[in-house]
């Protein structure tokens, strides 16, 4: 299959794209995003592009595609809600909203986060965007739509976070998030399950459109 992965300099997009390139079902890999990557690899293809909130320049190179891993995302922290929604809801939307006029038979999978409101009634800000795009994304036309709601990430496999205070964070609490997983799995998530679970998803869906920790880590276990 053909995969689009938006947000591969991030976290979460470093941990999709490794296992993108490692399933073997998996023909292409076009990474879209506004910083280039320094890996290179037969299957991947980069397009650079500035402008997120405009992707009619692109719209050739969009299309043809199985499914749209969308890992771009903001932490909320020290934001106010019309930057914070304009950063998550509005991006989003207007590359999903492109995406499923190109490719109604596309699969999307968006990382969305544990404890989002898809009342939108919360008192906690970022809960209510989230579950304001999440709410907008399952109206679009797509093949399918799968909201993932993961818990704490933890970083593998030389995935790095690009926030220098999270990655120092992530360097000295590696030990414990290891143990955590074992011990809290529905709490604790590894880039790598992440990443095998947004395959499963894409080759054969799930029941529900929102998708869990438990069903995370199920999902990544039927990947294999």
């Amino acid at each position: 299959m053909r995969v689009l992965l938006f947000g591969a300099t991030g976290m979460v997009g470093q941990g999709v794209l490794r296992e993108c390139l490692l399933a073997n079902d998996v023909q292409e890999v076009v990474a879209v995003g506004r910083t280039s990557l320094t890996q290179e690899h037969d299957k991947l293809h980069q397009v650079l592009h500035a402008d997120m909130l405009d992707f009619q320049p692109l719209e050739n190179l969009l299309q043809g595609f199985d499914a749209c891993f969308f890992c771009l995302g903001a932490s909320s922290v020290g934001m106010d809600e019309a930057r914070y929604t304009h950063l998550t809801y509005d991006l989003t939307l207007v590359a999903a909203s492109t995406l499923a006029r190109l490719n109604p038979q596309m699969t999307f999978v968006y990382v969305s986060g544990a404890g989002t409101d898809s009342s939108q009634t919360s008192k906690v800000m970022w809960a209510r965007v989230k579950g304001k795009t999440e709410n907008a994304l399952l109206r679009l036309p797509f093949k399918a739509v799968y909201l993932l709601r993961p818990g704490i990430i933890q970083p593998l496999h030389g995935v790095r976070s690009k926030t220098p205070l999270y990655q120092s964070i992530y360097t000295l609490t590696g030990p414990l998030l290891t143990l955590a997983r074992g011990l809290w799995p529905a709490g604790v998530v590894s880039t790598e399950v992440l990443g095998q679970a947004m395959l499963t998803l894409a080759r054969q869906g799930n029941a529900q459109p929102v998708v869990e920790q438990a069903d995370i880590n199920r999902l990544a276990k039927e990947s294999a």
